[in-house]
């Protein structure tokens, strides 16, 4: 990876025009061709960037750029649509490459198959005396995530969500729909389990007879900051 520090001004031609004028930007070239534009601000967010597949040439310098104080000129071309980005360097601060090797890439913490997982080992937040059935329990339009059993011998169908959503209770309304056409199984209740619910979620789901259980990740991997409770 390159890692310049410059005084330049960036034009993107293509799709669309954009230019940035003269100033002070952190310019990355990485390994696999892009090349990303970025001011001081903005958090993550380059200014402007070419995605690969793309190719950069240092160009020559015509008479204009010369009369300007242009000391180097890129051109960065996307291999497959043909949109370029220019950068006009005025002055070279910094200039480093780097060998990052290779990434091993984002390791999640608590994704939903690590919340669906401790809450099966810990089902009896669920419901005092509760047991699991199943995990995955197929119905005809997909798995529901934990089938528990009530202390009282009834069902309850568990779907876990990190953020629970209008389409969250839409999902566990329709297992339900369909596992109480099953006299096996019905009556069977309904608890919707996640880290975070939107109110609009909460209400709806209420109204629906369905329970929304608020899960603390970290007390259910024994980090001491709260458990779950049920609303």
């Amino acid at each position: 990876m390159r890692l310049v520090i410059a005084r330049c001004s960036v034009d993107y031609t293509g799709r669309l025009n954009a230019h940035l004028p003269e100033a002070t930007r952190l310019l990355v070239h990485k390994g696999d061709g892009s090349l990303l534009v970025h001011s001081d601000g903005g958090s993550y967010k380059p200014l402007n960037w070419m995605s690969p597949p793309c190719s950069l040439a240092v160009e020559e310098l015509d008479e204009d750029d010369q009369s300007q104080g242009v000391v180097e000129r890129w051109r960065v071309v996307h291999k497959k649509s043909g949109d370029a980005l220019t950068v006009r360097i005025y002055e070279m601060i910094h200039d480093s490459n780097h060998d990052l090797g290779i990434d091993p890439g984002l390791q999640k913490d608590g994704v939903e198959a690590d919340l669906q997982r401790l809450l099966a080992e810990q089902v009896e937040l669920v419901e005092e005396g509760a047991s699991l059935v199943r995990r995955e329990y197929m119905t005809a339009i997909g798995p529901v995530d934990h089938m528990v059993r009530a202390a009282d011998g009834t069902h309850i169908a568990v779907e876990v969500k990190r953020r629970a959503g209008i389409d969250a209770v839409e999902q566990i309304t329709r297992y339900l729909e369909l596992l109480n056409r099953d006299p096996v199984l019905a009556p069977v209740r309904g608890v919707l389990a996640a880290q975070a619910f939107a109110p609009q979620a909460r209400t709806l789901a209420t109204d629906r007879g369905i329970t929304c259980l608020t899960l603390d990740y970290d007390a259910m991997k024994g980090v001491d900051s709260g458990a779950p409770t049920l609303f």
